[in-house]
């Protein structure tokens, strides 16, 4: 692959305007796994992390998405030490809502406090002026998500957020939401494999919003030797992942996949994905196994 090759794949994904004013490429980049085990500490190779990060933008990444738990603190500063000054088509997306007492442990805090100490952190940390999306990383059931927004909506009129998103909620936590604040994405649990948010996703197409689908490369059975994705991946001498991202892609046109990686190798494969183009049939087969 060529070098000129290189810096256009991810433009081959397509774009979409967050909240109609941001415009991405529609394959992102997420950022969790840029800490340790268990999303928990520094990662055991900073170095390629940082690597990994120029390299997403050098092949066309400019949504970013991270959050003040992942590490805690850690992604978003690797992300602020590394590429700073950031490119000015760059969207860094980041979430609060969720604290950490230690690896693989998370509980929710929507508490308006919380959310405002959480979002001066990260402008901290990502060295920015202001949040481009800012998203409720969980609603707190023991606070009403009304109080939660109502801060984020603060943090908008004093412009150190420009648009506001939620994470993991069903189509009536939705509506409830957007009686609050105009919500410009839903990040959920979506793949191949995992098709439980489908009618939020349906919302999301209806309305303009974005979905932005985490998990993105479980495949489940449908890699396995025979199976749909296995053996769609063969006929595009690809891997299994990659055309699990490719169906993402043609699922939706308001699907972002932001696939996380910690290896540029990594990286470059699942970034390859923009470039398959999938059959009607193959679409089918992988949707029908899903099934």
């Amino acid at each position: 692959m060529t070098q000129a090759g290189n810096e256009q794949v991810v433009a081959q994904s397509g774009t979409f305007a967050i909240g109609g004013d941001l415009e991405v490429h529609r394959l992102g980049f997420g950022a969790m796994r840029l800490t340790g085990d268990g999303i928990w500490g520094e990662p055991d190779d900073a170095a390629e992390c940082q690597r990994v990060l120029r390299r997403a933008l050098e092949l066309g990444v400019t949504l970013i998405d991270t959050a003040d738990s992942y590490g805690p603190d850690v992604s978003e500063r690797v992300i602020g030490e590394t590429l700073l000054p950031y490119p000015d088509d760059l969207v860094i997306a980041t979430k609060a809502g969720l604290e950490r007492s230690g690896p693989g442990q998370w509980h929710p805090n929507g508490r308006p406090e919380h959310v405002r100490e959480a979002c001066e952190g990260s402008l901290r940390r990502l060295k920015l002026d202001r949040i481009d999306l800012y998203q409720l990383h969980r609603i707190d059931p023991d606070v009403p998500v009304e109080e939660s927004l109502g801060t984020m909506l603060e943090l908008r009129d004093e412009g150190k957020v420009r648009h506001i998103g939620l994470s993991e909620v069903g189509v009536e936590d939705l509506d409830r939401a957007r009686r609050t604040a105009p919500i410009a994405t839903v990040q959920n649990r979506y793949n191949a494999a995992d098709r439980s948010s489908e009618e939020v996703l349906e919302a999301c197409e209806r309305d303009g919003l974005g979905f932005i689908p985490w998990f993105p490369l479980e495949t489940g059975g449908l890699a396995e030797v025979g199976g749909p994705l296995a053996e769609a991946a063969k006929r595009h001498g690809s891997q299994p992942a990659q055309l699990a991202l490719a169906w993402l892609l043609h699922r939706s046109p308001v699907m972002m996949p932001i696939p996380g990686t910690s290896s540029v190798e990594h990286l470059e494969e699942n970034l390859a994905a923009a470039r398959i183009e999938l059959s009607d049939e193959e679409v089918r087969e992988i949707e029908d196994a899903a099934r």
